[in-house]
């Protein structure tokens, strides 16, 4: 009888190792995902920020395009009114 007990109680010891190793793998991948769908994030942060960034170069070079042609139409105005 002895030896039926150690056998029954091996089993369970080595249950509750693999639920904690279970527990374990599936903490890490839970973190592991955590970590991906921060990289994820961050790397569509980056592109919308670039994007606008190219957005506001775009906007700034028409405007600067659009002033330049104001000055020479109203420049040449002035010009006129002067003589």
């Amino acid at each position: 009888m002895p030896c039926f007990r150690k056998t029954l109680r091996k089993p369970v010891a080595n249950s509750r190792r693999m639920h904690k190793r279970i527990a374990l793998l599936t903490w890490l991948s839970l973190l592991c995902s955590g970590c991906a769908v921060v990289t994820v994030a961050d790397a569509a942060v980056s592109v919308v920020a670039t994007t606008v960034k190219v957005g506001a170069t775009v906007v700034e070079t028409a405007v600067d395009v659009t002033a330049a042609g104001v000055k020479a139409v109203v420049g040449s105005d002035d010009g006129d009114e002067k003589e």
